[in-house]
């Protein structure tokens, strides 16, 4: 099949191969790449695809894709990547008279003006004779000099490798801004950030007519991008109070609604609800094409789930207040208790192997102590697959985006198999306070 040339953009590296992969599901393209080829410090791998037609509409959505190329060739040097193109003229001979244009990039230095004006005057063995038509032209010729990772101590004076082909199509990155958080009408402390949202939408393959469901809605960013790509979503939490923007945020007192107006996508985010995820309200069986979450770890906002500590008393919600039952009451909270990182994730995947349909997916951040985690921590089930593990490092803390694909049907009782040992998720908030502590003490006495 013919090559073609994904140019990542240089974030959230762990993520851009799980990705793609979604990419090649959700738009029904197939590809075949060598994973042993892709470097997390080059935004460059060659992929096949049967045609530039596929090629095209495979990135349109993507989130961390820059562009897709058609090969080429590549080179060493300027003179390698001549000689390589020069085997196969056929390729440019299609393109003499259409009007066309030339794109200089490089990665890891910036290019002045006349080094990128020499690189074009270089490839004028093509004998171009259409017009030059810097805007919508009939064919975009791509170069790119590759000079190695933008933080390199030394950089090169010469690239590497120069990549050369026609451009197809980009990515989506222009959602980025979009959804950025800081245009929101409402946002919360835990409000996930617009470009690992997009990506997770990606993950859960959110499509048109999917049916997508957040247990820990908070704040609805992922009824937002979901929704974006077709998807219809709904989402519930303990504390409707971030749902109706009513729990002292930085902005807003609508609450997700507010959003839902902004980006117009009323429409397809079906409603929001208030209960305990451990006492849903869902029929039994198959129900959702995806469940996409962050659950909350305790750093900023902790689980919580129905429930009373020893010693309240079980008659309050009974009481009568100016002739109102307590829990009648508009703002009555029902008594919760703290619920467990572990049994969390549990519970998560208990849920989404009955409620996924047969190849759903569900698509979680799991918090993890750096340098504890061990791949054995992640819970498993006999219906779920892992499909992708990815890690986004805070320093002393990281978190991994898990996303598991459901291979069967649920057959009678079977539960989510626990890792034996106490996995680095346990206990999240109070070892990842006691490990800032012990940092913050360190620091103190050097």
């Amino acid at each position: 099949m013919p090559l073609f040339l994904v140019y990542f953009a240089q974030f959230h590296e762990e993520f851009r191969l799980p990705e793609l992969d979604s990419l090649s599901i959700l738009e029904n393209v197939p590809i075949a790449y060598d994973a042993a080829t892709y470097s997390p410090e080059s935004p460059f791998l060659l992929i096949e695809v049967e045609s530039a037609a596929l090629a095209a509409k495979l990135v349109r959505r993507g989130i961390l894709i820059r562009y897709i190329i058609e090969y080429w060739g590549s080179g060493a040097t300027y003179a390698e990547l001549f000689s390589h193109l020069k085997q196969d003229p056929s390729r440019w001979s299609d393109y003499m008279t259409c009007s066309f244009k030339f794109t200089v990039d490089a990665f890891g230095r910036s290019l002045t003006q006349r080094e990128k004006v020499s690189a074009i005057e270089s490839f004028s063995f093509m004998a171009c004779e259409g017009p030059i038509k810097m805007k919508n032209p009939d064919v975009e010729f791509f170069v790119c000099e590759e000079y190695g990772a933008p933080d390199t101590p030394q950089p090169l004076d010469a690239p590497k490798k120069v990549w050369f082909g026609r451009l197809l199509n980009q990515g989506s990155r222009d959602l980025i801004d979009k959804f950025d958080v800081k245009k929101r009408t409402y946002l919360g402390n835990t409000t996930m950030d617009a470009e690992l949202s997009l990506v997770m939408a990606n993950q859960a393959l959110a499509r048109p007519h999917a049916l997508v469901y957040d247990p820990f809605v908070g704040t609805g960013s992922f009824l937002l991008t979901c929704s974006h790509f077709g998807a219809y979503s709904l989402g519930s939490d303990i504390d409707g109070r971030q749902i109706r923007g009513t729990a002292g945020f930085r902005r807003g007192v609508n609450g997700i609604s507010a959003n839902l107006a902004q980006y117009g996508l009323a429409d397809r985010v079906l409603d929001t609800a208030v209960f305990d995820i451990c006492r849903n309200p869902w029929r039994p069986g198959p129900l959702f094409d995806a469940i996409v979450t962050d659950p909350p770890y305790g750093v900023r906002a902790g689980a919580k789930r129905l429930g009373r500590r020893s010693g309240n008393d079980p008659e309050r919600s009974l009481r009568v207040v100016d002739g109102v039952e307590n829990f009648r009451r508009s703002d009555y909270l029902p008594p919760t208790v703290p619920y467990e990182m572990s049994d969390v994730i549990g519970d998560l995947l208990g849920f989404a192997a009955e409620k996924l349909v047969v190849g759903g997916r569900l698509v979680y951040w799991l918090p993890t102590v750096a340098g504890e985690y061990d791949p054995k921590d992640l819970p498993t089930h006999p219906v779920l697959r892992v499909v992708a593990n990815s890690e986004q490092p805070f320093g002393g803390w990281s978190r991994r985006l898990v996303t598991m694909e459901k291979i069967a049907p649920l057959q009678g009782d079977s539960a989510a198999e626990l890792p034996e040992h106490a996995p680095a998720h346990k206990n999240f908030r109070d070892r990842y306070f006691s490990k800032f502590e012990a940092l913050d003490i360190s620091s103190t006495t050097d």
